[in-house]
C-alpha cells in the first residue's frame, strides 16, 4: 500500500514491559536503549558481549552488538552525546531529541550533542511516516533517566551522602551542603554502576521544564552562519566533482558517445559511461559541467516517448474503478479530480560522495533509509555489505526524496568505474527531469445524502504506478507506487454512513517516490473539497456541517480553534474567500483556515493561514509551528502553482523558473499556528498539515470565485 512507503517495517514504539535500558562496558558512562526490538532481543544483545565486557573502542558510540541501539554517553568534557539513528533533513528531530535528553538528565541543552549515526547492521534507522519523535520519545527519555540515576548514585558514593538528598540541574549534581560536580567528572565512576540508588523512571509530564517549551533549534546558528555541513561541503577522500549527462527523455538509453573533446578539456580526470548516462569527473564542478556539455551523445528515446499529459490523464480516468449503486432515494454530490506529478525539489540538490576501491566502499550522503542503501549499494557494486560504510549527513530538505538513494548508488558505480573517489551532484534540472515525483492521480467521489445527512460515501482512485521495466540505475533504491492505495475516509473521520471505495493504477516507466503526506495529500484534499460541496448542496455552513458530522471531539476542537482564531464567516471583499479543511492521521489531527485573494482568478494569492494541531505532547512547539508553516506552503504550491508536465516522454519543467513552487509573493501575509495542549504521548506531525492546508486552499478558491476546482495545480 502506498502509505507504507513512509512507514518503518517494524514496530515504532515499545510498551513499558518491552522497554529495556542497560549499561555497556565503557570508560565513560554509556547507556543504551534498543529501538524496535523486544526485551528478549535486548537481553540477547547484552549477553553477546565478550566475557570481559569489551565491546570495541569508541569515544562516542559503543559498537559491536549494540548496532541497533540508541546510545547515550556522558563524556569527561561534560558533554552528553547521543548518536541518532535518524536523519536531520530540516524537520528539527535533533532538537526534539536533545530536548528529551536534557529534560530527563537535567542537562543544559547546549551540553547535548546529537550527531547522526552511520548505517548500522541492525535495528530501525528509518526516517519517515512522521514517526521519529513518537518512536524515540520513550527510549530517549528512559535512556536519559537511567544515566541521571547512575550519575546521582556516583556522586552519593563519592560524597558519602544518601543519594535521595542530591539534586541535578545544569549538567551537574548538587549535594545538600551546596557542593556540586559536573556530570563529566562523575562519568568514569558512574559507568560500572548496575543498581542505581535512586529511581530511573522518566518524569511525569507535570514536571517537564524543557519538553513543551518553545525552543530555538540547536543547529540554527550553524545553519545561518554556514557552519553546518552538508554533503556538498565535504572534502572526504579527496573526492573529485562529478556530474552526469542524462537522456532527454525518461528512460532513454545511450546509443553512442563521442567524448574526445570532453577528455581533452582542462581539469577533466575521467569520463565514465554507465546505465544512467555519461559521468564526467573533473577538478571542479565548473570544469565538469563544461566537459559534460562538450560530450556528443546519441540517445535512443525512452519508453514514454510517444506519451504526454493528455494521454496519461485519459488512461488514469479509465483506470478508476466504477462506483457502486447509490442508496435508493438519495441525492448525489459527485466530483472527479486530477492531480499532476509533483517534484520533491528539496533546496539541497542530491549529492553523494563515494570511495569504492580495493573491495570496499565508503559513502557519504543524506539518507532516510541508510540501511537499505548500504545493502543495495553492496549488491550493485559486488562487495559484501559488511565492506560498505554509509555515513549519514544532514540534508537540506527532503519531503520524502531521500527515502530513495539514487545519487548514492550512481556515485558508487561511477567511483568503481573511474577507480577514484567522486563527489556526484545532481543539478536542479537533473532532479526535476529525472528524479522521483509524486504520482499523478485521478479521483471519483460520490456522496449520497438523504433527509439532510450523508448516508453513503464512495471514493475511487487511480494513480500512476512505476513499472518494473529497466530504467537504469535511477530505478535502484526506489519504491513502486502500488496498485491499491488506502483511503483515509476508511477511518471514518466523518459520520458519512456506508463507506466504500476501490483503486486502480496504470504502469508507466516514471520514477516515483513517496511525497510528503503520501496519498493523503491528494485523497484527503479531494474529500475535503467534496465535504464543502455537500454542505453547500444541503444549505449548510461548511464549518457547522463539519461539526455535526465529525466523529472525533479532538478534531472538532482543532476545527473550532481555527474558526474562532481565523474569524470564520467574516464579511470578505468581492473576489476574496475563506476555506477550511481538517485531517487526522499519525495519532494526531489538524485543521486549517485559509483566506485567499482571487480577484484575478488566474493569479490567486493566499493572504492568511490559521492552523491548529493536536499532536499529543508537542516536544518543541516552535518546531511544530515551523512544520505546519511548511505544510501550508506545500498546500499553496500543489493546489495553485506547482506540478510537472510530461511532453513526449520528457518532463517539461527543469528549474524553479518553471516548476512554480510558492515564493515569498505567493506566501500568506499572515500565518498563525495554535498547538492544542495535551499530555498524551507524541503523535506524528511532519506530514500532518499538508492535506488540511491543500483542502483549505482549494475551498477558499472555490468560495472566492464560485468555481469548482477539479484539476491541480489550478494553473495547469
Amino acid at each position: 500500500m502506498a502509505r507504507q512507503l513512509s512507514r518503518p517495517s517494524g514496530p515504532s514504539r515499545l510498551s513499558r514491559r518491552q522497554f529495556v535500558v542497560y549499561s555497556l562496558a565503557a570508560t565513560t558512562l554509556t547507556v543504551a536503549a534498543p529501538l524496535g526490538c523486544d526485551a528478549a532481543t535486548a537481553e540477547g544483545a547484552e549477553k553477546a558481549a565478550g566475557p570481559d565486557g569489551e565491546r570495541g573502542p569508541s569515544d562516542v558510540l559503543v559498537t559491536g552488538t549494540d548496532a541497533e541501539m540508541l546510545v547515550l554517553e556522558v563524556t569527561p568534557a561534560n558533554k552528553v552525546v547521543v548518536r541518532l539513528p535518524r536523519v536531520e533533513v530540516g524537520q528539527g528531530v535533533t532538537t526534539a531529541v536533545a530536548m528529551m535528553i536534557a529534560e530527563e538528565l537535567d542537562a543544559r541543552l547546549v551540553d547535548v550533542d546529537i550527531p547522526l549515526a552511520d548505517a548500522r547492521s541492525k535495528g530501525n534507522q528509518f526516517t519517515g511516516g512522521s514517526s521519529s519523535v513518537s518512536s524515540l520519545y520513550g527510549p530517549a527519555r528512559q535512556l536519559a533517566a537511567t544515566a541521571r540515576a547512575k550519575l546521582v548514585t556516583a556522586a552519593a558514593r563519592r560524597w558519602r551522602v544518601p543519594a535521595r538528598t542530591l539534586r541535578t540541574r545544569g549538567t551537574r549534581v548538587y549535594g545538600p551542603d551546596g557542593r556540586s560536580a559536573t556530570f563529566g567528572s562523575l562519568t568514569r565512576s558512574a559507568a560500572p554502576i548496575t543498581r542505581p540508588a535512586v529511581p530511573s523512571t522518566p518524569k511525569p509530564a507535570s514536571k517537564h521544564r524543557v519538553i513543551g517549551r518553545p525552543t530555538t533549534r540547536i543547529d540554527a546558528r550553524d545553519i545561518i552562519t554556514g557552519k553546518a555541513k552538508y554533503t556538498g561541503d565535504l572534502t572526504a577522500a579527496g573526492a573529485k566533482p562529478t556530474v552526469v549527462a542524462r537522456p532527454p527523455t525518461l528512460g532513454g538509453k545511450i546509443v553512442s558517445v563521442d567524448d574526445a573533446a570532453a577528455r581533452a578539456m582542462p581539469g577533466v580526470h575521467a569520463v565514465v559511461r554507465f546505465d544512467g548516462g555519461v559521468a564526467v569527473v573533473a577538478e571542479t564542478f565548473h570544469h565538469a559541467f563544461q566537459a559534460r556539455d562538450a560530450l556528443r551523445v546519441k540517445w535512443a528515446p525512452g519508453p514514454l516517448a510517444n506519451l504526454s499529459d493528455a494521454q496519461i490523464r485519459s488512461r488514469l480516468r479509465a483506470a478508476v474503478p466504477k462506483l457502486g449503486t447509490p442508496p435508493r432515494g438519495s441525492a448525489q454530490t459527485e466530483a472527479e479530480f486530477e492531480f499532476a506529478f509533483v517534484s520533491h525539489a528539496p533546496m539541497e540538490v542530491l549529492t553523494a560522495v563515494a570511495d569504492v576501491r580495493d573491495g570496499r566502499a565508503e559513502i557519504w550522503f543524506s539518507s532516510q533509509t541508510p540501511q537499505s542503501a548500504r545493502e543495495e549499494i553492496a549488491s550493485l557494486i559486488g562487495v559484501p555489505a559488511a565492506k560498505v560504510r554509509v555515513h549519514v549527513l544532514r540534508g537540506g530538505g527532503s519531503f520524502g526524496r531521500r527515502l530513495n538513494h539514487d545519487a548514492a548508488i550512481e556515485a558508487a558505480v561511477i567511483s568503481k568505474k573511474a577507480r577514484r573517489p567522486v563527489k556526484l551532484m545532481w543539478s536542479r534540472s537533473d532532479d526535476i527531469r529525472h528524479g522521483r515525483m509524486r504520482p499523478a492521480s485521478h479521483h471519483h467521489i460520490r456522496a449520497s445524502h438523504a433527509r439532510g445527512r450523508v448516508v453513503a460515501f464512495a471514493h475511487a482512485t487511480a494513480q500512476v504506478s512505476e513499472s518494473s521495466g529497466e530504467r537504469g540505475l535511477s530505478a535502484q533504491g526506489g519504491s513502486r507506487a502500488p496498485a491499491a492505495a488506502p483511503l483515509p475516509s476508511d477511518s471514518g473521520l466523518y459520520n458519512f454512513g456506508r463507506l466504500s471505495g476501490d483503486s486502480g493504477s496504470i504502469d508507466l516507466a516514471v520514477p516515483l517516490g513517496a511525497w510528503r503526506s503520501v496519498d493523503s495529500g491528494t485523497v484527503r484534499t479531494a474529500e475535503e473539497i467534496v465535504v464543502d460541496e455537500i454542505a453547500r448542496s444541503l444549505g449548510k455552513d461548511p464549518v457547522a456541517f463539519r461539526r455535526t458530522t465529525l466523529r472525533s471531539k479532538t478534531v472538532k476542537a482543532v476545527l473550532d480553534k481555527v474558526a474562532t482564531a481565523g474569524k470564520w464567516g467574516r464579511t470578505m471583499p468581492r473576489g476574496h474567500g475563506q476555506g477550511v479543511a481538517v485531517h487526522e492521521e499519525y495519532g494526531s489531527c489538524v485543521a486549517c483556515l485559509v483566506e485567499i485573494d482571487a480577484v484575478d482568478p488566474k493569479n490567486p494569492r493566499v493572504t492568511k493561514v490559521v492552523m491548529a494541531a493536536d499532536v499529543g505532547t508537542a516536544v518543541n512547539p516552535r518546531g511544530l509551528q515551523a512544520q505546519l508553516m511548511g505544510t501550508a506552503v506545500d498546500g499553496i504550491s500543489t493546489v495553485l502553482l506547482a506540478g510537472l508536465h510530461i511532453d513526449k516522454g520528457a518532463v517539461r519543467e527543469s528549474s524553479f523558473a518553471d516548476f512554480h513552487y510558492a515564493r515569498g509573493r505567493h506566501s500568506p501575509l499572515h500565518f498563525e499556528a495554535h498547538i492544542m495542549p495535551s499530555r498524551r504521548d507524541p503523535g506524528g506531525a511532519g506530514e500532518l498539515g499538508v492535506p488540511a492546508a491543500s483542502g483549505a486552499v482549494a475551498n477558499a478558491y472555490a468560495r472566492a470565485t464560485g468555481r469548482k476546482p477539479r484539476r491541480f495545480p489550478l494553473n495547469f
